[in-house]
């Protein structure tokens, strides 16, 4: 059994909330706010359109931020994180979630909508690396259940916003359906920031010789056992050195390209399903949104099962086919059957997305610290998002040079069968520390 599992089974388990309240109040909130910054924007670009011009170009440079920004901060987040650490980080992307998002909602034209929405997905890029490795500094007895709630959280957050975005536009206006989702995540702040307080409180009060003496136990493994007991794991920061081995490694490359696939599934979706429901499923645009919130909806028993099925039962690759196989029934339905029973196709296809909670809790399980977490979280995250960011362009300029959603299907379903050998080589149960000492001998 990879050392990663190990330490699931070797470290006692303790109470969710004995000792560290703050922290799943605060990994809940951040949770809520990645995935609804994302799926609030849409609904209501034609709300916005009223106001003043979105021309098609801004709408696809949006639509392509997210990815973009979540690779370029996927290599960045783990610089920030040996320089100022993990909460600090967290706090300042955060923040930036906050911002964008009241930002957004006073947009006076194209250009701050688009200014205000990189600033928005920049805070979220650094959540998404920062996230996995807090799960697994504060909840190291707990990463199963801790990477449901997480992953269960996000997906609530995908298919909410659609469903409320328009009403609440039509009500009260474009500006306050945008604006709400960043007062959400200036809750998310408070928890982080009194984690912050209270940690420089804790920091002078252990100032003592006392403590110095005993400093050195906290290295031993019995020592880090008790502290998991009283507290967080105390992490030293993401080394430049691990992050650079990961390169080298096809683990981490398998779990990058697992990330990848789910994330260009989710994009390509977000972009082009409702669309693509339109033109091949023959549906109105009403319910056309009603089966993008459907594709969400499945998301939500994944994110429950998943990390359960991953952390408790070792069932990595099974998760892993089960969601290949069910996205490519999906696709063959919107091909071959696209009026029969396009409610199913669509449901099918959501569970593709499987892969997101899977490559989530991998990102825990396959480091032996949160130091390497850190590091493999922003790799991840980095190339995977990379991928994502071709693939909503890529499907709309194959749609308009073929005038048909023929080969963009056809090589969703490419897509999904390409990433199969990196799924098998990613259930593997080994760390990267494992992988590296492999391949090269002493991590």
């Amino acid at each position: 059994m990879g050392g990663g599992v190990a330490d699931l089974v070797t470290t006692a388990a303790r109470p969710l909330w004995q000792g560290r309240a703050l922290a799943l109040i605060g990994i809940v909130l951040v949770a809520f706010s990645l995935r609804s910054a994302v799926a609030s924007l849409s609904p209501v670009i034609d709300h916005v359109a009223e106001d003043f011009p979105v021309s098609s170009v801004v709408v696809g440079l949006i639509g392509a931020a997210p990815p973009v920004c979540f690779a370029v901060f996927g290599l960045l987040t783990p610089l920030f994180e040996r320089r100022f650490g993990l909460e600090r980080v967290a706090v300042a992307a955060i923040a930036l979630i906050a911002a964008g998002l009241l930002l957004r909602g006073l947009s006076i034209d194209s250009t701050t909508l688009l200014a205000s929405t990189a600033v928005v997905f920049a805070g979220v890029g650094s959540g998404n690396v920062l996230l996995p490795p807090l799960v697994k500094k504060y909840f190291p007895d707990r990463l199963g259940v801790m990477m449901t709630v997480y992953s269960t959280t996000m997906a609530v957050s995908t298919f909410v916003p659609p469903l409320v975005a328009v009403p609440l536009a039509d009500t009260a206006g474009w500006r306050v359906s945008l604006g709400l989702w960043g007062v959400f995540a200036v809750i998310a702040l408070v928890p982080w920031v009194a984690m912050l307080i209270a940690s420089r409180t804790d920091a002078v009060a252990t100032a003592t010789p006392q403590s110095d003496s005993t400093s050195s136990e906290a290295t031993d493994d019995g020592a880090d056992a008790a502290s998991m007991a009283t507290g967080p794991i105390v992490t030293s920061p993401a080394s430049a050195r691990v992050f650079g081995r990961l390169w080298r490694l096809p683990l981490a490359w398998s779990i990058a390209l697992v990330f990848g696939t789910s994330s260009t599934v989710a994009y390509v979706s977000f972009s082009w399903l409702p669309t693509i429901m339109i033109d091949v499923g023959g549906v109105s645009p009403s319910n056309a949104g009603l089966l993008l919130s459907l594709f969400g909806l499945m998301g939500l028993p994944c994110s429950l099962l998943v990390p359960i099925l991953i952390v408790r039962f070792q069932a990595t690759r099974p998760v892993f086919f089960i969601a290949i196989a069910c996205g490519l029934a999906g696709l063959a339905g919107f091909l071959f059957f696209p009026t029969a029973a396009l409610p199913l196709w669509v449901a099918l296809f959501g569970l593709a997305p499987a892969l997101f909670p899977l490559a989530l809790v991998l990102l825990s399980i396959r480091a032996r610290t949160p130091e390497s977490a850190v590091a493999l979280s922003g790799f991840v995250q980095s190339i995977g998002y990379a991928v994502a960011a071709v693939f909503p362009l890529l499907i709309g300029l194959l749609h308009d040079l073929t005038d048909s959603w023929l080969i963009p299907l056809w090589l969703l379903v490419g897509v999904l069968i390409a990433v199969i050998p990196a799924g098998w080589i990613a259930g593997r149960r080994r760390t990267i520390e494992e992988d590296w000492e492999r391949r090269h001998g002493r991590w």
